[in-house]
This record gives structure tokens, sequence and C-alpha cells, in this order.
């Protein structure tokens, strides 16, 4: 791999936001996504936030999370310049070692419905739809 992963500091978060706009990736500058938010998340053993860069430039972004019971892969993102590279599934498999190496068995995503791009990524990584599973949330505010 020509381009470096590794996992991102509190320092990388202006460029995370810039990636996340290039991308069109919503998040919530206000909410769980403010910079003492994701410093925070940053600290547990048990999330990785893992940047591709290449050179300076982040280029790509997973968020691999654990619940204890189950691993989670979330906010996938590849630069619009780098996409159709296979990237996007590098870095699926990057989230998934940080997880299992958690001792996880069972990797898990969620994707919006009208997110085909990551339907296919996820698909082509071997991950299987379950369309009889809804999903629900509740939220403390708008912003979180």
């Amino acid at each position: 791999m020509k381009y470096q992963i590794r996992k991102l500091t509190i320092d990388d978060y202006d460029s995370l936001l810039a990636l996340w706009d290039k991308c069109a990736l919503p998040y919530r500058p206000r909410g769980r996504d403010t910079r003492e938010a994701i410093a925070r998340e940053m600290k547990r053993d048990e999330t990785g936030f893992l940047g591709m860069f290449d050179g300076r430039r982040m280029i790509g972004f997973v968020l691999a999370t654990s619940d204890g019971r189950k691993g989670w892969i979330n906010r996938l993102a590849v630069d619009p310049d780098y996409q159709r590279q296979g990237l996007g599934t590098y870095l699926i498999n990057e989230s998934e070692q940080f997880l299992y190496k958690l001792g996880l068995k069972v990797i898990a995503i969620l994707i919006e419905g009208d997110n085909v791009a990551s339907y296919e990524t996820f698909k082509k990584a071997g991950y299987v739809p379950h369309p009889d599973i809804a999903y629900y949330s509740k939220r403390g505010s708008a912003e979180d």
C-alpha cells in the first residue's frame, strides 16, 4: 500500500472535518462531533479513528468501535479524487483487524438507505445485508 494508515489524534480534527465535507458525509460539529467529544472518544482503547494519508493529506477515514460484544465500522470516507482504487476496502480491512485484535468475532455496519456506494463496497468485502432488522435510535438532541 502506497498510502499510510494510522490512528488519528485530535491534531487531525480539522483534516477529518475537511474530508467529511469533501465526501459530503454529514456530521454534527455542535453535538457528537465537536473537537472535545472526538478527543474523548479517541482516548478509548476500543475505538479506532483510522486515517489514510497521501503524504500529509488525509484521503480516507474509518471509525472502528466496540460495544463489548460486537464491532462496528462507521463513517467510511474516501476522498472523491481517490475513489475507485480499492481504498475503501483497504480501510475496511484495517478496521476489521483493529476489531479482531480486541477479540471480537462479529462486525457490523449501518448504511443509510441511499448510500449505494457503501452497499457495494461492503458487499465486496463480504458483508451480508439483513433486511429484516429495523434500526431505531433515541437522541438527546438534534445535534447528537
